[in-house]
């Protein structure tokens, strides 16, 4: 049996993707992906547990069937839940709609959806439903779209201390997951 205590951060990035030099700086929702990485760098007790750090890092070039996929499906085995990165830079790429679907279609992961171009609560959700900004957001990504209504989604703008509630709470959490709805901190 696997241990899951991985959050797997799912995020655009361009195909083909380079890492390193300014090509990673330029990806802006990488760029977030990283912000969690350095948070947890800074603090050791940040409750982020990196799910790509758990296998061996691939390169750009590698075959998407042999190893680019597999390895994908390996980090997301070991995962709890997922931490996506949605913004107006996002479009559904090859691997995010991969991600997305063996995520939550194969491995009913709960969703931790974080709006870097969202600061307050208050433009996540009005009126009992995400605000129209979300939704829009959540429309640039329809695999996402399609299938959030499987699991529990936790709607979150980029506030460090509403990203360290949402991943301490154990309702976004493979193993004692709530019910599949979306659901956003209140106002």
């Amino acid at each position: 049996m696997v241990y899951r205590n991985g959050n797997y951060c799912a995020f655009y990035v361009s195909e083909p993707f380079n890492p390193s030099g300014l090509g990673a700086n330029a990806t802006r929702d990488f760029v977030y992906y990283n912000m969690l990485r350095a948070w947890k760098a800074a603090d050791p007790g940040f409750p982020f547990n990196d799910s790509h750090a758990k296998t061996y890092s691939v390169r750009d070039g590698s075959n998407w069937e042999a190893t680019l996929k597999p390895r994908l499906r390996e980090r997301l085995q070991s995962s709890k839940n997922i931490v996506l990165f949605l913004s107006s830079s996002t479009v559904q790429s090859r691997a995010l709609k991969e991600e997305i679907e063996y995520g939550i279609g194969n491995q009913g992961l709960p969703v931790i959806v974080i709006y870097p171009e969202i600061d307050k609560k208050e433009g996540i959700a009005q009126n009992n439903g995400l605000s129209p900004r979300v939704n829009l957001l959540i429309n640039r990504l329809p695999i996402f779209k399609a299938l959030m209504a499987n699991v529990p989604t936790l709607h979150v703008p980029i506030d460090k201390s509403l990203i360290i509630a949402a991943l301490k709470d154990s309702n976004f959490s493979v193993s004692t997951k709530t019910k599949a709805d979306c659901y956003w901190f209140t106002v």
